[in-house]
Parts: structure tokens; C-alpha cells; sequence
């Protein structure tokens, strides 16, 4: 296996020059996205008043990440990069996309290339099932985007996990056709995800299918019998808590239906599962990051590092990396596994070499993080986190000062130091040449 970096400032071009695989050879891959799963909310990673079994034995069965980050602490920009291999504000998407023009903080790029579309290149089947929230119309829906299939929700949270209604409208779609359908939004992303792969299974081509869970996103609303049984095994919990514990429960229990059906299906040694979430925890609702400071909508680590692992049996052992990893890196290493050339810029790195050969990637790599939003609270405006090796200079809100972080010595950020020394001044210039190549790009139609 052999590929080839050509070093653009601040991205990569990725040309791959032979794959992982034979062309008979090549994995299916089921990429796992939930939607705002703190850190300290598997019992994997600590959690003691829930279980979630599913997820769990994917993390103990292959690669689980440490230091693993969304791409932004928010949606639409981390759902942007997963799909484009970009940092989100180089394919248009610093913030929230929303039904709302006038409340909406992006516009995907029409002319970025996608990892379906990429796939689709060498021979891949692609679907997605779940949550979009890259658009409401073409080009930037899923079947115009790469996607053969497309059975899920267009929007952004749903008001109501039995209705799935936003705003009054309704943006559940099967392809391009508006779809009524009944039943619990994870229950129904469950079904859709094993009827799929059911379907492709039985099929001589490789698939892809792109699996995003609106839960445990709020409005906190777990089916009634799963409430029911949280209340009875964990009675000292608030009724917040005690709700959100059964939500994510209840998410655990799909995902686990959905790993079922493809060692049932008879594709497990040939197929990578990869589980992550697009952002932390959202902490007024109850859900936890563990020990990390802060949560959704923060660039301290609570709001960005998220639980991912990688499995893919006989590929991949059993094991923990310290290695730093982010969403953009998904597309440039399932390409790579697969054979399919990316020639144009990336921001992503190839995770191959750590999944394949217990590489320890590069830990002075550097890390950058936007996110623009709305309302009283940021008016509009962006605000920045960049990490190299230890260093992080990071603000929460654009009103805030930059602050310092060395999270080998301050890995909870306890203590931040004013971001007044060369190696604070280094990292903001490092940010400034990001923002101006981030500036080529429009974030609005």
C-alpha cells in the first residue's frame, strides 16, 4: 500500500496510488454518527447510571480513539466535514443550516466533492439513512450529493421524535418523496439502516451507508416503557437525567439491532462499523461529558472530543490510540481503503497507517475550529479553537478573550493561562491563515 502527500499550506491533496484492498476485496463500511453523545455517556467511558452494551462492545472489539474530536461543536458544520474531508468553513458551513434563512449560519459548497461520491467511483452502492442537515433542496440533498439512497429526515432536530415535524414542516423524505411515517425517529432510522443492508447484502457490490441517529439530540423523549424501566433501576436520578439515560439507552438498543443484522446478514468480517458523535454533550439537558470541561456549543473539550472507535474484525485488534484523529479524517482513509483517488485539496488525514499498523499519527498536528452563530447570545458572529501538539488557544464565545491550554499538563483545562506568550501569538497566526483561505468560500446562497 502506498499514497502520496503533496503539502498545500493548510491541506492536504491525497492521491492514492494503490488500495488496501483487491477490488473483490473491498469492506463495506456502516458509518455511525449520533447526534450531541457526551463523553462521560457510555458506561464505557465511566457513565455508572446507564448501560449501553451495543456500543460498548464496539469500542472494547476494535480501535477505540482517546483523543478523538468532532470537527465543530455543533452539527451542520461536522456532518459538512464527514462528508467533503474539509474543515467546514472551506466548504461553507461555519454554523448551524436552518430552515430559516434569516437564522441559517451556512451553505455547503456546491462544488465540494463528497465521500459517496467518491466511493461511487470504485464501485460502491451508497445510502444514507437519518439525519441530513446540509440542506433543504438541490443541490445540497443527499441524492444529488451522492447518495443512491436516501431515507431519513432533511432538517436539523426534530420538535418531536413521533411527529417529526420542524417548525410545522415536515422534511422526512425517502429519496425526493415526502414520507409520513409513524413510530419513533430511532426506531424508524434502526429499520431503515437493517432493510438496507439487508437489501445490499444480497448484492455482488460493496456498500456504504451512512447511518446519523438524530438522538440523543432534545428534546430529551424516550419511549415510555424504556423511561419506565430506568425510573424503577436508577431511582435517585433526577427526572432530566432519568430521562436522558433512557434515550441514550434506548439509541443503544437500535444500534445494536443494526450490528446485529449485519453479522446476521453474513458481512461482518467484511464490513467496518465506525461510531462517532458530531459534537459533546449538551449539559442543560442533562447529559454528561465526564471530567472534560464544558459541553455542546464550547470548544473546551467537552464540547468537541467525542467517543469513536473503529471496527473491523480480523483488520483491526482490539485496542486504545492516543492518537489524534478528527471527522474530516474519515474521507481520506475509507478512500484510501477502498481505492478511490481524492486529487483535489482536504484538510483530513489518512487514519490507515493508525488503524492498520498501530501508527501513532502526528502528535504535533494542527487543529482548527469555527463556529458562527445567531441569536443575542453570538449575533452572528464566529469564534475559534486551534490545537498543535499540546497547545490549544480557544475562546467560547466571541466576546470572550483566547485563552491557553497545555493539555498534557492541564488535560481537564482547569487552570487556562492568558493567551499572551510567542506560543499563543504563533497559534493565532497559524488561525489567520486559516481564516483567509476559509474566506475564498461563501457561507451563504
Amino acid at each position: 500500500m502506498g499514497w502520496l502527500k503533496t503539502f498545500v499550506p493548510g491541506f492536504i491533496t491525497l492521491a492514492v496510488l494503490c488500495s488496501v484492498a483487491t477490488a473483490a476485496e473491498k469492506p463495506n463500511v456502516v458509518l455511525i454518527l449520533v447526534d450531541d453523545l457526551g463523553y462521560g455517556d457510555l458506561s464505557s467511558f465511566g457513565a455508572d447510571d446507564l448501560h449501553t452494551p451495543h456500543i460498548d462492545q464496539l469500542m472494547s472489539r476494535g480501535m477505540r480513539f482517546d483523543q478523538f474530536y468532532a470537527n465543530c461543536t455543533v452539527c451542520s458544520p461536522t456532518r459538512a466535514s464527514l462528508l467533503t474531508g474539509c474543515y467546514p468553513d472551506r466548504v461553507g458551513v461555519p454554523g448551524v443550516i436552518r430552515q430559516q434563512k434569516r437564522n441559517s449560519w451556512g451553505y455547503l459548497d456546491p462544488n465540494a466533492t463528497t465521500l459517496p461520491q467518491l466511493l461511487k467511483t470504485v464501485g460502491y452502492h451508497t445510502g444514507m439513512v437519518g439525519k441530513w442537515h446540509l440542506g433543504f433542496e438541490t443541490p445540497n440533498i443527499p441524492n444529488a450529493r451522492g447518495f443512491d439512497f436516501f431515507h431519513g429526515f432533511l432538517g436539523d432536530m426534530m420538535d418531536d421524535y413521533w411527529s417529526h415535524l420542524r417548525g410545522g414542516k415536515n422534511w422526512m423524505r425517502r429519496n425526493q418523496e415526502v414520507i409520513a411515517p409513524e413510530g419513533h425517529a430511532t426506531d424508524l432510522f434502526t429499520q431503515w439502516s437493517i432493510d438496507y443492508i439487508q437489501e445490499r447484502s444480497r448484492q455482488d457490490q460493496p456498500f456504504f451507508l451512512y447511518l446519523a441517529y438524530n438522538a440523543p439530540h432534545f428534546p430529551i423523549q424516550p419511549p415510555e416503557d424504556w423511561l419506565t424501566q430506568v425510573k424503577a433501576r436508577e431511582p435517585q436520578l433526577s427526572a432530566a437525567r432519568a430521562a436522558n439515560v433512557a434515550f441514550i439507552e434506548h439509541l443503544d438498543d437500535g444500534i445494536g439491532k443494526v450490528v446485529a443484522s449485519i453479522e446476521a446478514a453474513g458481512i461482518e468480517d467484511n464490513t467496518i462499523i465506525l461510531f462517532s458523535s458530531d459534537n459533546g454533550g449538551s449539559i442543560p439537558h442533562a447529559q454528561s461529558n465526564g471530567q472534560l470541561r464544558g459541553g455542546k456549543q464550547d470548544h473546551w473539550e467537552g464540547g468537541i472530543r467525542v467517543p469513536t472507535c473503529v471496527v473491523w474484525p480480523g483488520k483491526i485488534p482490539p485496542q486504545r490510540s492516543n492518537a489524534i484523529g478528527m471527522t474530516m479524517d474519515f474521507l481520506p482513509t475509507l478512500c484510501e481503503i477502498a481505492g478511490a483517488k481524492v486529487r483535489f485539496p482536504i484538510d483530513g488525514r489518512s487514519l490507515t497507517d493508525i488503524w492498520l499498523r498501530g501508527g501513532s499519527g502526528d502528535p504535533e498536528r494542527t487543529l482548527v475550529w469555527v463556529r458562527r452563530e445567531g441569536n443575542d447570545r453570538y449575533q452572528g458572529r464566529a469564534y475559534y479553537a486551534i490545537r498543535k501538539g499540546p497547545w490549544k488557544l480557544q475562546q467560547s464565545s466571541p466576546f470572550e478573550p483566547m485563552v491557553l491550554v497545555n493539555l498534557d499538563h492541564d488535560p481537564l483545562e482547569k487552570a487556562p493561562q492568558p493567551a499572551s506568550n510567542a506560543i499563543a501569538r504563533g497559534l493565532r497566526e497559524e488561525l489567520m491563515l486559516h481564516l483567509q483561505r476559509a474566506g475564498a468560500v461563501p457561507w451563504q446562497p
